[in-house]
């Protein structure tokens, strides 16, 4: 487990400072459920505790991100990447998880279909959408895609 956690300036007042929080995990569903934990104690150290609505809402949305990583980008031996960064001025959070299939991505926001009442799956970036302000996927280089979005903590 490799992670970088990074709070200049942090101070007890969550509103006061601005953090990031990067780790990679297998890409597995034991990696996924462990960046939904680690997520959500990162919020709480940031001043969000698990009682509040902020971090439920950021972990499922690491959830699902992470869960669709695990699901449609998974390469043999290959990690996925979750980065935290806390803009504390609004206050915002920008989830990011990072996998290994730029070559799987999804419909772009906006444009995703309806899943049917029957369906087992196929909803988890329509809460993705609903509950984020933005949400997006960017390929920085040709080997990964970077599937994000922001919350707004309030």
């Amino acid at each position: 487990m490799n992670a970088d956690i990074s709070t200049p300036g942090w101070t007890a007042d969550p509103l006061a400072s601005t953090g990031r929080f990067t780790i990679r995990l297998s890409a597995t569903p034991r990696g996924a459920r462990l960046a939904r934990r680690l997520a959500t104690q990162q919020l709480a150290d940031w001043g969000w505790g698990y009682e509040t609505e902020a971090n439920g809402t950021v972990a499922l949305l690491v959830a699902e991100l992470t869960a669709n990583a695990v699901r449609h980008g998974r390469v043999r031996g290959r990690d996925f990447r979750l980065t935290l960064t806390l803009h504390a001025a609004d206050p915002a959070l920008r989830i990011e998880v990072a996998d290994a299939r730029p070559d799987e991505r999804p419909p772009t926001p906006g444009t995703l279909p309806q899943a049917s009442p029957d369906a087992e799956s196929g909803r988890g970036l329509l809460l993705v959408e609903a509950l984020s302000t933005h949400w997006g996927v960017t390929s920085a280089d040709p080997y990964t895609k970077t599937v994000w979005c922001e919350v707004l903590l309030d």
